[in-house]
């Protein structure tokens, strides 16, 4: 993660998840290291008080580090100067308290000083210092994981860019600059928001803002302002290479052509980040910014590690530039800069392009000799405990412990570890620490084979990070780079234990297995979170609901996939759970499920399905249940799968000794998550329907979708079954319409006809609409959630044209969190793309089991599928769609009743 070493060491989260950050805070308050004490000195010593000397003395301890003494002396002759109503020097008092609380890390209380400091200003009438303090508001809400209000408070919620002007509401921290004039200021608060708009993944948006700042700087030739900019345009530079690079991984799944222009993106967004690091570095070095020239050396350095395959820089550049780092590292004065600054130092991996968390992960070898690094840590600890900046030095004990712990040397391990856990416990905006210090103590047990007393720590770390889950995913969108090495590991460790305790423990399986599929509920919910970026996905039902979703014939699967096997866990309507473990490592066992499915889609141009995939995947997933499942009458099994899982349909698994498909003897559902699927049943029978297709063929980013000829007639047949609709075929599918259409009507049912490409990442996930454009998940999330009566009131989203990629199971993530997403309660989709007269015959027969019979959806569904199963035995429809890879791709998602 290059933008860590852009973020404020006290940024909660966040920075830690990757490593610690250098940055001080960003912009106004970098340059208060550089101008803020002659400017704070100045102005006090003009009151000529004997409180006077108290603040001098307070900012002569700001300046060697000691922000607890400058905090202790600046308190006291705020008490007096507020006796005194002196609202000016107030003022002043609490900007240098708000700078020194950032300076501990302490968030909250740096946000309640600025807000004294903008009463203060706003009673003296100063406005071009309410713009200012505006926008070091803004910066501490980044810091804490919030850029949204960042935003907000810089520009406004809304804002138009019109004639390439930005206009900001008024009273935002821009808005005020510029009415003030205060260029400076303008500056300032286009680069925070550049970095809040970063910070939140928008990085076209980001950089727009930055290159305007970087403008404005130059032409009022601030070089302080200039290195800050030029370090956060390398860092959303590098930011964006990283989803360019994810989005090509997408396009080679899907093999898309566009695949190779987004490799070359990336590698031109890798060479800008390159320059302006160097840039920064440079400018840093003329003018003697020595923070600034370690903050561009470690970006540089990071970077060089990432793209070691893109060779941007030889060997020897890399090595020169730690050793100048390290050389600087001397020369910086004791502070929690120099603290963080070591930190990173001792984690740069040689060599070794997979660690993304070098405080989670263990490289096989650090660029430092190992005494080089472990004496940098014990002088980090050292300093960051005279400063008595507990956050810092919390992080130094946990790096040492880590690098300890991959070193084999538990004993050391464990007692820094315990260390840092009790400094992090004290700190109550520490829960980030706390969560990464808990799960280090348990990895250091698991791995001297420990486990039973490795389970509460990760059980606390799972309980911390619980906490802290969302903020850290939706306010970090690069987090979706590094996902699977910061958090996926956490909860998978603890399922296993729990798994393997419920296994031995017979007395206490179904105990242990709640708490396993607990845990692995709550990684599910952060895996979606993590895919869309949002969190309007977050509103869990309660027990009770989630009691009205199981009816007395509805069991429930749930799969747990490990590195040496699968958890499969039966639920049936008493509660009792039932536990098989599917023995065939990850990786075989993804073999034989993509197997499966491409067997389902190349089976379409075959006479009759070799059903011999389909029968080994039921006798491993179905049969060591099948008793259970028959003595208690189930007619509907719900599945909660997990990862590749999600790519098949459980509904052509075969029953070798009953020659039957699973659908045959089950209605069949699937849902991420119980305790995030909508209960209880809706109307479905208002016969009123809202209908979008796209029979035509298309272009869409280059890669061509084909023509879905059969469109027309299952449009028909929807029209038929709903007489009270309103469509938008072909050229007139177009979200504008859309959306001014559900504003005034509501729609229980909304049918999409068309092709929708679900992608790794949700900006590759879309619908495709008339005149060879799109509409992205997100975008159809906003539009449904301005539906009359609210998204909830529509019961059921189709889409009938999905196609997921084969082994890509955050593409199938994707379309297992579709309801959720846009807010619907149910979706029926497919798989993977018919484009046959099959599809509109399925439509229509399960259309008519709902609408008209008041079939539940699962069960409708079933009927609709068994119908051309039956085909042989019915002259009217084709033989051949008897074959599953016609009926089988269509799932019902969330509510099934």
């Amino acid at each position: 993660m290059f933008d860590r070493f852009s973020k404020s060491n006290m940024r909660p989260w966040l920075g830690v998840l990757f490593l610690i950050s250098l940055t001080l805070c960003l912009w106004l308050g970098n340059l208060s290291l550089i101008t803020e004490q002659a400017t704070i000195g100045e102005l006090v010593n003009a009151q000529d008080t004997n409180t006077t000397q108290q603040v001098n003395q307070g900012i002569e301890r700001y300046a060697r580090g000691d922000y607890r003494g400058a905090i202790s002396l600046w308190k006291e002759a705020l008490k007096v100067y507020e006796k005194s109503n002196e609202a000016a020097t107030i003022a002043i008092v609490n900007e240098n308290l708000a700078r020194a609380y950032q300076q501990l890390g302490d968030t909250q209380a740096t946000l309640a000083y600025w807000e004294k400091v903008i009463y203060y200003y706003q009673t003296i009438g100063n406005l071009q210092k309410v713009g200012q303090v505006l926008t070091e508001q803004a910066q501490a809400y980044s810091n804490l994981g919030q850029p949204g209000k960042a935003i907000a408070l810089l520009c406004g919620a809304n804002y138009d860019k019109s004639q390439g002007k930005l206009e900001c509401l008024p009273g935002s921290a821009l808005q005020i600059a510029r009415e003030q004039q205060d260029k400076l200021g303008e500056v300032a608060a286009l680069g925070s928001l550049g970095e809040a708009y970063r910070l939140r993944g928008d990085y076209n948006e980001a950089i727009d803002y930055l290159e305007s700042a970087l403008e404005e700087a130059k032409i009022y030739n601030n070089p302080a302002y200039i290195v800050l900019v030029l370090n956060s345009l390398g860092n959303t530079h590098a930011s964006r290479a990283q989803l360019w690079n994810l989005r090509a991984k997408s396009a080679a799944k899907r093999g898309i052509p566009k695949g190779k222009e987004f490799q070359t993106n990336a590698r031109e967004d890798y060479q800008k980040a390159l320059s302006y690091f160097q840039s920064s570095f440079k400018q840093s070095q003329e003018q003697d910014y020595k923070s600034a020239q370690m903050r561009s050396l470690l970006n540089l350095i990071q970077l060089y590690e990432r793209t070691q395959d893109l060779n941007l820089v030889d060997s020897a550049t890399i090595n020169v530039d730690i050793q100048q780092a390290l050389e600087l590292l001397a020369h910086l004065p004791d502070s929690v800069t120099k603290v963080y600054a070591a930190i990173d130092l001792a984690n740069v991996p040689d060599g070794d392009s997979n660690i993304t968390s070098p405080l989670t992960q263990c490289s096989v070898k650090g660029k430092l000799a190992d005494a080089q690094a472990t004496t940098i840590l014990n002088q980090a600890i050292e300093i960051a405990h005279k400063l008595q900046a507990t956050r810092a030095e919390s992080y130094a004990l946990g790096a040492l412990g880590h690098f300890y712990e991959c070193r084999k040397a538990y004993q050391k391990a464990w007692t820094l570890t315990q260390k840092a856990l009790l400094l992090a416990d004290q700190n109550l905006q520490a829960k980030d620490s706390l969560y990464l210090w808990e799960w280090q103590a348990g990895r250091i047990l698991q791995k001297q084979n420990k486990e039973a007393q490795a389970i509460p720590f990760y059980q606390r770390a799972y309980n911390t990070l619980d906490k802290i889950r969302s903020d850290i995913l939706i306010a970090e969108r690069d987090l979706q780079f590094d996902f699977r090495d910061v958090i996926e590991p956490v909860y998978r460790q603890l399922a296993q234990f729990r798994i393997e305790l419920a296994s031995r423990d017979e007395e206490n399986r179904n105990k242990e297995l709640n708490l396993a599929l607990e845990t692995v509920n709550s990684l599910k919910l952060a895996e979606l979170q993590n895919y869309f970026g949002n969190d309007c996905i977050l509103a869990a039902i309660n027990n009770t609901q989630v009691d009205e979703l199981l009816e007395q014939n509805t069991a429930v699967f749930s799969s747990i996939i490990l590195d040496d096997g699968t958890a499969m866990i039966l639920t049936l309507p008493n509660k009792e759970k039932h536990l098989h473990w599917i023995e065939l490592s990850q990786k075989d066992f993804r073999n034989q499920i993509e197997k499966f499915r491409q067997g389902l889609i190349d089976g379409q141009l075959s006479i009759n399905y070799d059903t011999t995939d389909a029968e080994t995947l039921y006798d491993l997933m179905i049969l060591p249940f099948e008793d259970y499942l028959t003595s208690q009458l189930i007619e509907t099994i719900v599945f909660i799968q997990d990862s590749f899982l999600r790519d098949i349909p459980m509904a052509a698994l075969y029953d070798k000794k009953a020659r039957k498909y699973l659908i045959e003897n089950y209605a069949i559902a699937t849902t991420p998550s119980l305790s995030l699927t909508a209960p209880k049943k809706l109307n479905t029978q208002t016969g009123r329907a809202l209908i979008l297709g796209v029979s035509k063929e298309a272009i869409i980013d280059e890669l061509p979708f084909r023509a879905l000829p059969s469109v027309p007639l299952e449009i028909k047949e929807v029209q038929k079954i709903f007489p009270n609709h309103k469509q938008f075929i072909d050229e007139d599918f177009e979200p504008k319409k859309l959306e001014k259409e559900i504003q005034d009507t509501v729609y229980p049912v909304i049918h999409i006809a068309t092709h929708a490409q679900f992608g790794i990442i949700s900006e590759d996930t879309f619908l495709v609409t008339g005149n060879n454009n799109k509409l992205t998940i997100n975008e159809l999330e906003t539009v449904l959630r301005q539906v009359s009566g609210g998204s909830a009131s529509v019961e059921l989203l189709a889409l009938t044209a999905c196609q997921t990629a084969v082994g890509d199971e955050r593409s199938s993530l994707g379309l297992a969190g579709v309801a959720l997403q846009v807010g619907v309660r149910s979706a029926m989709a497919s798989l993977w793309s018919v484009g046959d007269e099959s599809t509109s015959l399925l439509v229509k027969e399960f259309y008519i089991n709902v609408h008209q019979l008041g079939m539940s959806k699962a069960k409708a569904l079933q009927a609709a599928q068994i119908k051309l199963l039956k085909a042989k035995e019915i002259s009217e429809i084709n033989d051949q769609y008897d074959n599953p890879s016609f009926w089988a791709p269509f799932i019902m998602i969330g509510n099934w009743l």
